[in-house]
């Protein structure tokens, strides 16, 4: 299922005004999934402190629990494609609506630190299903003239999933009078924040009951007849749906599917596009960026602001990553890939650089010196926008279109698990390295921003403008 971005194009007409609205309604409903994903995985930033007073543990174990989700995505997003063409991409999104509800409920209620870690894993394992049928599902059911901007859907609601979750927690922070485990309808104020989440889960099963199912499963089971309803609701009546139906199935029969063993060559085991696929997506997490997302309340809680406006800077913070996400959807088609990435990493070294110099300065009364504080938080925002301009978007859209036809499938699954790989090792050891060093922390992070200026500059090529077919 993962080559379903490459769904035919030719004789599937645009759609028609009364149509489109139908067709954005669609694409709205599935990216519920990236607005969970999102959420799921930001959520934690307002419970990581209270976690920690709650069961009396130290970073490392800390850590993992905040990490052990991780584990769960990596599984979903391996498992999902699967089980879509086993059972269909709407069975998929309730499976994985139940799973987010699920979780929600067990996080906010666990009876002891080894359950709310279990409820991560399995939200985790939510998180890897919506982070693979979200895009699949949208590709597969939008008219060829609307596909790349209802495929933008699917990462603007990631990051609107996690603004909103800073958002709320500031909410039930501030009805807690400022504690993290104050009292709030019963329970402590983190696990409020944790089962808030049902509420999105919720929505998003209901939605996958108003949206239809794939052209492209239901073709692949043998339903025509309702395939072609779905294809005239979605592009209209004036093209030939007998015609695409059999343009569709051609796709399917002529694919290649292809396999691990088609990555392997070179002189270093894989092939070196694949490397290259896999050091895109290296680092974009080794420059820190989920420590952002999943720490920063507490990470501005160590250098002495209060928990009320450490949750105030994570949803600024969360802003400003949707406003470079915006910029990155505006300029990636007219600047170009690279250049964007160039650029974005500059921007990055320079951020981190100064939160580094920032956090190497003693605490004065439990509080960075002014200066160094305002420095720190400015230059954490910039970092952020950098990283949401550039390498948050351009990443995914290098890995989608930089492989040969014949290997796509397999090497964007592997260049994804090493992200994921990736996205764990920052997660768990970024407890542990803080209370070794924060400044030190933050300068390895500089470094992998800068070393992955001639990382670009030496081994990615262009993508824009070139054909798929182009990729050798």
């Amino acid at each position: 299922m993962t080559s379903t971005a490459q769904a035919p194009q030719s004789g599937a007409g645009t759609a028609h005004p009364e149509h489109l609205g139908h067709v954005i309604f669609i694409a709205a409903a599935a990216a519920m999934g990236g607005f969970l994903f999102g959420y799921d995985s930001a959520v934690i930033n307002g419970a990581v402190e209270a976690i920690r007073g709650r069961y009396d543990i130290g970073s490392a174990a800390l850590a993992q629990v905040i990490a052990i989700a991780l584990i769960g995505c990596a599984i979903g997003a391996a498992t999902a494609g699967r089980i879509a063409d086993r059972i269909g991409r709407i069975r998929c999104m309730q499976i994985s609506a139940v799973l987010f509800t699920v979780s929600a409920v067990g996080s906010a209620l666990p009876f002891a630190l080894w359950d709310l870690a279990l409820w991560r894993i399995i939200g985790g394992f939510a998180i890897g299903m919506a982070s693979v049928i979200g895009p699949a599902y949208i590709a597969e059911v939008s008219p060829a003239a609307y596909r790349g901007r209802l495929g933008s859907f699917q990462q603007a609601a990631i990051v609107i999933g996690i603004a909103i979750s800073q958002l709320v927690n500031w909410g039930i922070l501030n009805a807690a009078g400022g504690d993290q485990r104050g009292k709030l309808m019963g329970l402590e104020a983190w696990q409020v924040m944790l089962g808030v989440m049902v509420i999105p889960a919720v929505l998003y099963g209901l939605l996958s009951f108003a949206i239809p199912e794939s052209p492209r499963f239901l073709i692949s089971v043998g339903r025509h007849d309702r395939a072609h309803e779905v294809l005239k609701e979605v592009e209209g009546d004036k093209i030939d749906l007998n015609a695409r139906v059999a343009e569709i199935e051609h796709a399917m029969k002529s694919e290649h599917k292809s396999s691990f063993k088609d990555l392997l060559g070179g002189s270093f085991f894989f092939k070196p596009i694949v490397w290259v696929g896999i050091g895109l997506s290296v680092f974009q997490q080794f420059v820190g960026i989920n420590v952002a997302f999943y720490y920063s309340s507490t990470l501005w809680q160590s250098v002495g602001v209060d928990p009320s406006q450490s949750f105030f800077y994570s949803f600024t913070t969360s802003i400003i990553n949707i406003i470079g996400t915006v910029i990155a959807m505006i300029f990636v088609d007219r600047v170009g890939r690279k250049p964007l990435a160039l650029i974005g990493s500059v921007g990055m070294v320079i951020g981190l650089g100064l939160e580094a110099w920032a956090f190497s300065y003693d605490l004065v009364g439990g509080k960075l010196p002014a200066t160094q504080g305002w420095v720190a938080l400015i230059a954490a925002h910039v970092f952020v926008l950098f990283f949401a301009l550039s390498w948050g978007v351009v990443v995914w859209v290098f890995l989608g279109e930089m492989f040969p036809n014949r290997i796509r499938a397999a090497a964007l699954g592997v260049a994804a698990s090493a992200q994921w790989i990736a996205n764990w090792a920052i997660t768990a050891s970024f407890p542990s390295l803080a209370d070794w060093n924060l400044s030190a922390t933050y300068v390895i992070y500089t470094a992998f921003a800068a070393l992955s200026i001639p990382f670009v500059l030496k081994y990615v090529k262009e993508t824009k403008g070139k054909a798929l077919e182009e990729m050798g």
